[in-house]
């Protein structure tokens, strides 16, 4: 042994001694670890608050705001109006889409995000998917291809996703392919 070789301090002869057996750690930066990577997922909701409702019945609700005081109810009981006013008290004018948890008693939390709504008169089925890439149009309707055109939902480059709100009134999302 040479007088001036530098020895390996105990706690890491330790520590390597010790982790015999076991896997190497990963040399990956330690924020990988956790699984942050890629993009974030979008905001789903504009707007969350809880809100005081007496007298309305039900666990759960989803409606979409047309107008100030006029709602579609999808899901749950009539009476929701506390609800959307709260939104709106909130700073989201209509129209938007809402869904609404009962907490406990009277208090219930609600979430909302701004929808563009559009009239699609004589438009066919429930969902309607359109997508023009290039000189590729596809439409599909419930599901299904259809041919045909609905002028109001034709962008380039885009695919436009119509659901039925009520009548002749949609709700539209658009994308950039």
């Amino acid at each position: 042994m040479s007088l001036f070789r530098r020895r390996e301090p105990l706690h890491v002869r330790l520590a390597r001694e010790g982790a015999r057996g076991e896997a190497e750690p990963s040399p990956r930066a330690p924020w990988d670890a956790a699984g942050i990577h890629g993009l974030p997922r979008a905001r789903e909701w504009d707007l969350v608050k809880t809100v005081e409702a007496p007298g309305l019945s039900g666990e759960r609700a989803a409606f979409v705001c047309v107008a100030h005081g006029q709602l579609v109810v999808e899901e749950g009981p009539s009476g929701l109006e506390p609800l959307a006013a709260a939104v709106e008290a909130g700073g989201l004018a209509p129209p938007f889409r809402a869904e609404a948890v009962r907490r406990e008693g009277i208090l219930w939390a609600v979430a909302a995000r701004k929808v563009e709504l559009v009239s699609l008169p004589g438009a066919p089925g429930d969902e309607i998917e359109l997508t023009r890439h290039h000189d590729q149009r596809t439409l599909l309707v419930d599901g299904e291809r259809s041919f045909g055109s609905i002028p109001a939902l034709e962008r380039a480059e885009h695919v436009v996703r119509a659901r039925r709100v009520h009548g002749e009134l949609w709700e539209l999302e658009v994308d950039p392919l």
